[in-house]
Order: structure tokens, then sequence, then C-alpha cells
């Protein structure tokens, strides 16, 4: 999943709509997916378990 947020941040500072954003900011936002994708990951496999 790390990979995956790391493979969007690369390809959005390549195509440059990350490029125009502050770190801080650019930062901010990595974290928020990854949290997202890791509660969805969670969910999903609750969901599998049940």
């Amino acid at each position: 999943m790390l990979f995956l947020v790391a493979a969007l941040l690369l390809l959005g500072v390549a195509m440059g709509t990350v490029a125009h954003a502050p770190l801080p900011v650019t930062l901010v936002m990595a974290a928020v997916i990854g949290a997202w994708l890791l509660v969805f990951a969670v969910r999903e496999r609750h969901a599998r378990h049940r």
C-alpha cells in the first residue's frame, strides 16, 4: 500500500499536479491518502473474515 502511495506521489510530481503545491501540503495529502488506503484495507480484511 505504501508503494502505491509513493508511486502515485511520484506520478503526480512527474505530471506536474503536485509540483505546484508546497512540500508540506504534498506530504500531508500523501499521509491522508495513505490513511484512507489503510482504513480501506482494514475494513476489507475485517469484512472478509466475517
